[in-house]
């Protein structure tokens, strides 16, 4: 898959099919839309395009958006790839690009920049200037332009956007087997391994505390889950707490992960980690030893989700 930084950047050498979205989680219900492109672009000999956006639009649009998004540009970038995908354009989003009047997107955008043979849009997808076009307009403008104009279904399309919805609205409850299931593959975070306190070594659970790459990624809600990482090449296991330490009398959210079976120096290190299930809510705990004796627990917990998934 080639990425480019702008439309500008992308320059054809073929007819191309396109669509178009922030394809935040690039959830089961994109990989309906992204099999649509493939499948077409293979079928007419075009090359398939995705146009998305960075910044967000909703981001630029309303300033006080508090978005959190699925992914970081380059973990959707990654799972677009997988989807065989030949060209993601990421091009920036401002407000002079969300001015364009609808018929300068489609002449501009669409047929000088991307040469476009095809476009697969949603039956709602509104465009242009105050997006006060629609998808008839896009058709009539396809008539005048010459390119074809498929409609997804309106159940298609609502099963993307409640599923956005429902992955963004579980992982903030901490919900994570049904974001899983809206993803279908398990939600994860990258991050470097910063110095943290290191009070895990104290009581015998050292910890790898992650600081994540954007800060706009999600983060899931506090509390103690399941997680894997794959490690020197291999799939490791482990126990992630996400909050504010509460029994050491923590300020600010923390990301620490204790590693089952992995004693390597990881500090500095990129790492991916990989939720699987929920443990339990983040607790204040009556004394260290108390605090000592449930993470015994959840350790005894990880093994056994473990070797159930396995069973």
């Amino acid at each position: 898959m080639k990425i480019f930084n702008s439309i500008q950047e992308f320059i054809p050498t073929t007819k191309t099919i396109v669509t178009l979205g922030t394809f935040d989680g690039v959830h089961k219900g994109h990989k309906s839309i992204l099999e649509k492109l493939t499948n077409s672009s293979k079928q007419s000999g075009c090359e398939s395009v995705v146009l998305t956006f960075f910044p967000h639009p909703r981001m630029v649009l309303q300033q006080n958006s508090d978005l959190k998004l699925l992914n970081t540009m380059d973990e959707k970038a990654a799972l677009l790839e997988k989807e065989g995908i030949d060209n993601l354009i990421i091009h920036p989003f401002d407000m002079a690009f969300s001015r364009l009047t609808a018929e300068e997107f489609v002449r501009d955008v669409l047929v000088e920049g991307l040469n476009i043979a095809k476009i697969i849009i949603g039956h709602d997808h509104r465009f242009g200037r105050n997006r006060t076009a629609n998808i008839d307009d896009l058709i009539r403008f396809g008539e005048e332009y010459g390119f074809e104009v498929e409609k997804i279904s309106a159940l298609a399309i609502d099963e993307v956007s409640v599923s956005s919805t429902k992955i963004r609205h579980a992982l903030n409850e901490g919900h994570i087997d049904v974001a899983n299931s809206y993803l279908g593959y398990p939600y994860f975070i990258n991050g470097n391994v910063v110095e943290g306190k290191q009070l895990g070594r104290t009581i015998g659970f050292p910890t790898a505390n992650i600081q994540p790459t954007e800060s706009y990624k999600l983060i899931p809600a506090n509390g103690v889950y399941v997680v894997s990482s794959e490690l020197d090449g291999k799939t490791v296991h482990g126990m992630m707490n996400i909050g504010t330490r509460p029994t050491v009398n923590g300020t600010g959210t923390t990301i620490e992960v204790h590693y089952l079976n992995f004693n390597e120096d990881l500090y500095g290190k990129p790492v991916k980690v990989n939720f699987h299930h929920r443990l339990r809510n983040e607790v204040k705990f009556e004394s260290f030893d108390a605090l000592k004796l449930q993470i015994e627990k959840d350790r005894l917990d990880t093994i056994a989700w473990f070797e159930k998934q396995n069973s």
